[in-house]
């Protein structure tokens, strides 16, 4: 059984304390539930660790319904150690996992991972067929002997922080509200492809960022972004959409970095979505994009200076 096999390359020291989850986005919600999780073992004694999945259920599941994902995993990893819990597990979500009832996954973490408590939403469900809700998985903790500690939702200006909230916000451009409910700007990943050359022609030089399939994005439009190249940030703008004016349609995201003018071609690239200006538009001439542009340019980087004196 592979998850047996990934769990079993780990040997906690002591005994755990566990919440369990996609944490997609590692939101504030998120964030808010990790922090209980860590206060709970420090009170306890006992070791910290987050049990997190390769991939989002859904993918494995229904796959032609499955729901974008707002991080990675490598990312979400990422972004859960730095959260400061002792141990995050990556299992595989495979479809002999989702057979496992909610007894069968619960013992494994009792065997391999010593778990003496359980830390959860008040939404959790867990196992096959969704059998292990809060009130199942009580019964199993007073069985199986361990806690199970119940953490209510996080909210800001009476929304609950959810991935499902931020993946609206992102339908609509609203990243500001992202920002809100994430606590960081939100961030693509992706390698630079080779582009039409347009933008060069054009006097904006961009940068074709290539981002997984599942990858959650913004609605299309125009937006003032940062770029990271080797640890440093430059001012950005990027375009997400299809280049009407150019009768495209693929869905495409093409970045221009200001004061930036090295061959990017081939290398990772991460950038930060900061502001949405305007919606997509068809110009009738090159020209006057290029106008719209260099229009565009100047509100960005005065957008991203404001920012930056936050």
């Amino acid at each position: 059984m592979q998850i047996e096999a990934e769990l079993a390359e780990l040997s906690p020291r002591k005994d755990m304390i566990i919440t369990i989850g996609v944490f997609d986005g590692v939101h504030l919600g998120h964030q808010h539930l990790i922090s209980r999780l860590k206060e709970s073992a420090r009170r306890q004694n006992l070791l910290s660790g987050v049990v997190t999945f390769d991939q989002h259920p859904s993918a494995v599941l229904s796959p032609k319904t499955s729901i974008p994902f707002l991080t990675d995993v490598a990312t979400r990893t990422s972004l859960l150690k730095n959260e400061g819990v002792n141990a995050v597990i990556a299992l595989s979500f495979t479809r002999e996992l989702a057979q496992l009832s909610a007894r069968e996954f619960i013992s494994l973490l009792k065997k391999h991972l010593r778990m003496r408590g359980l830390l959860i939403g008040s939404d959790f469900v867990l196992g096959h067929n969704q059998g292990g809700d809060i009130k199942a998985l009580c019964r199993l903790g007073q069985e199986m002997n361990f806690s199970v500690t119940v953490v209510p939702p996080l909210k800001i200006a009476d929304e609950v922080v959810s991935s499902t909230s931020i993946r609206n916000a992102l339908t609509i451009g609203d990243m500001e509200r992202v920002t809100r409910l994430t606590g960081r700007p939100f961030s693509l990943h992706g390698r630079v492809t080779r582009g039409s050359g347009r933008g060069e022609e054009m006097g904006f030089p961009t940068a074709n960022l290539s981002t997984e399939p599942q990858q959650a994005l913004p609605t299309n439009g125009v937006y003032a972004t940062r770029t990271y190249i080797n640890d440093k940030n430059y001012k950005s703008m990027t375009n997400i959409g299809t280049c009407p004016t150019f009768e495209g349609t693929e869905r495409t995201v093409e970045v221009y970095i200001m004061d930036y003018d090295n061959d990017l071609y081939g290398q990772d690239l991460k950038i930060d979505i900061i502001k949405r200006l305007r919606g997509e538009k068809r110009f009738d001439t090159a020209q006057q994009l290029a106008k719209q542009m260099a229009e565009d340019v100047r509100q960005g980087s005065a957008i991203l200076d404001s920012s930056d004196g936050k």
